[in-house]
């Protein structure tokens, strides 16, 4: 059964801020109303949350999102949030697909979505089976440009579990790891709980984020927030507590 999968030795772990989210409704594979959007953040709300930082997907080939249309939704989510007496900041960054869209972005100089008041953190993902040609190079080229990249769910990537000298460079280069709570407690499957136990044996986590889509997603967080390797995260300096 889904429960056995939890650890019921801990309490939840104490976070205030929550880094990756999809609570805009209708733009994303996300939340799909206000009422669902309400409903999450609500939930979120209960267990201590003082921000969140949603970020929906920006992905040329199906999610065609742009900053306009984020901060009209955000904007829409707010004024519910408001309506309904919760009380909690919520702001919009994006997470960034990486491909040739993402990259022209970059090298063009457009206006990317960050979050954090003065690292301007941009947060993206990848194919989770193979390796894109571009990653280094994107990396390189957001460092450059003043931006600090944020690789989402690297415990999810196969092509990483499989190549542990990309692992190690990536790690050994300083990049930040943004790690799904989910991801501990063997939602997604083992091989990635072993993984995300293994980045943060390593100390090579430096965000923790929900990844909620939706209720179901949410109901789950604390279990995840308790289990034991979520207390040993916490031991070290997420960046959660400083945003």
């Amino acid at each position: 059964m889904l429960t056995n999968w939890f650890s019921r030795k801990y309490s939840p772990i104490s976070l205030q801020t929550d880094v990756h989210s999809h609570l805009l409704p209708g733009i994303d594979d996300g939340v799909k109303t206000i009422e669902e959007s309400i409903e999450v953040i609500k939930q979120l709300a209960s267990m201590g949350f003082k921000k969140l930082i949603t970020t929906p997907h920006i992905m040329s080939d199906y999610y065609k999102n742009t900053p306009e249309i984020i901060r009209a939704k955000l904007k829409e989510v707010k004024e519910a949030v408001t309506n309904n007496n919760i009380s909690i900041e919520i702001e919009a960054a994006a997470e960034y697909y990486l491909d040739e869209y993402f990259y022209n972005l970059i090298i063009e100089g457009k206006e990317l979505l960050t979050f954090g008041t003065k690292d301007k953190y941009v947060l993206f993902e990848t194919s989770f089976t193979v390796e894109p040609l571009l990653l280094k190079e994107i990396i390189f080229k957001l460092n450059s440009s003043g931006y600090t990249p944020v690789y989402a769910h690297p415990e999810r990537y196969v092509y990483l579990q499989e190549k542990k000298e990309l692992l190690n460079e990536l790690i050994d280069q300083g990049l930040l790891f943004q790690l799904n709570a989910l991801s501990l407690t063997g939602y997604y499957s083992k091989g990635v709980q072993k993984m995300a136990e293994k980045l943060i044996d390593r100390n090579a986590i430096s965000l923790i984020g929900s990844d909620t889509h939706n209720m179901g997603q949410a109901g789950f967080l604390k279990q995840a927030y308790s289990t034991k390797y979520a207390h040993k995260l916490q031991e070290n300096q997420l960046l959660n507590h400083t945003l």
